[in-house]
């Protein structure tokens, strides 16, 4: 026994002058500090006339899209309701008017390669890709039964929420001015089918999707739609969109985050809204978006009528604000939490 206490003393100490495994220039060394000693390095520089592209950054920051100031006592803030409204369904047909696009609660950089295998699963000729600009365009497809021979463009787009992207299709017959795309398709019915195939076509097969880090570089993933303050702290969202497809886009917000339509004018570009409490509330998740106290009670939102704002910014920027029709103070906390309620249905 004496025999072994002494062996296991002689380990010890010779483990504790073990630098060389566990020191700071051991082999074993703790390295979860090496971040600390990280340098920002110049850009490689290339010689004119040769190619920068597999020099991008692999695994881009996106930017901070919220940008809303902590005012008063600071309180750990709540997650982010889960309102899946936008992203219940993984691909979901979208029209506006005459134009139909395919929206996808996966990335741009994912449906991308998406494309592509339909493309190669179905024979279709490629003639053009360009990664970077989100476009496919295939070659002359035969016509059958008479028909003239054809070409497809697909571009992929950002959608408006974060990590969704979009999906469109433009169609053009070899006929007339070959050099260039129409602005619609020649024969809406021939894009139609080309859509709905190659939505079938994700949803089928979305599990192994990979993805392609040019596409995802060169498409920005962190959305269309941002929450915001204006200079006095008011909340917005600030929605990436031109006027007529973020007022369309709001009718399925509102009733997906528990509002009721009461009225609309275009006009004033104006939504009237009221909430309307989910039918279960126990287990509802205004339980917990709110606080238990008797600050900002859910049951508060049922009180008023609201008017929800869609102001103009630029071709392709709208801003949308919240207030209460009867013209009385919404409090900041309120504001926030309805618009956030909108924000997570917008698509």
């Amino acid at each position: 026994m004496l025999r072994l206490s002494l062996i296991v003393l002689l380990m010890l100490g010779a483990l504790g002058g073990c630098s060389w495994l566990t020191g700071d220039e051991g082999y074993f060394r703790d390295r979860s500090d090496d971040y600390r000693k990280a340098r920002s390095e110049p850009e490689l520089q290339v010689p004119a006339g040769k190619d920068t592209e597999s020099l991008q950054q692999l695994y881009v920051i996106p930017p901070i899209t919220e940008d809303i100031r902590v005012t008063g006592e600071f309180e750990a803030p709540r997650p982010a309701p889960l309102v899946a409204g936008a992203s219940d369904e993984l691909v979901r047909i979208q029209r506006l008017g005459s134009e139909e696009w395919m929206l996808v609660s996966i990335a741009p950089g994912q449906l991308w390669p998406q494309v592509r295998g339909y493309l190669s699963q179905n024979a279709v000729p490629v003639a053009r890709l360009e990664a970077r600009q989100g476009i496919i365009e295939s070659a002359w497809i035969p016509g059958q039964e008479g028909k003239m021979a054809q070409r497809f463009r697909f571009r992929i787009e950002q959608g408006v929420q974060r990590n969704t992207a979009e999906l469109h299709v433009l169609q053009m017959y070899q006929a007339g001015d070959i050099g260039s795309w129409p602005a619609v398709s020649a024969d809406p019915e021939e894009e139609r089918v080309m859509l709905r195939e190659l939505a079938q076509f994700v949803a089928n097969n979305v599990e192994q999707a990979s993805v392609s880090m040019m596409a995802q570089q060169a498409i920005s993933a962190s959305g269309r739609v941002s929450m915001q303050e204006d200079k006095d702290g008011n909340p917005f969202i600030k929605l990436d969109l031109p006027f007529h497809r973020a007022w369309a886009s709001m009718d399925r917000a509102v009733r997906d985050a528990s509002f009721k339509i009461l009225d609309r004018d275009r006009s004033k570009q104006a939504y009237f809204i009221h909430y309307v409490a989910p039918i279960d509330e126990d287990s509802g998740w205004l339980d917990w978006l709110f606080d238990n106290d008797d600050d900002a009670p859910a049951a508060e939102l049922e009180q008023y009528d609201y008017r929800l704002q869609l102001d103009t910014i630029t071709e392709e920027s709208v801003h949308i604000t919240i207030h209460r029709q009867d013209g009385g103070p919404l409090t900041q906390s309120h504001a926030q939490s309805i618009l956030a309620m909108i924000k997570g249905n917008i698509s």
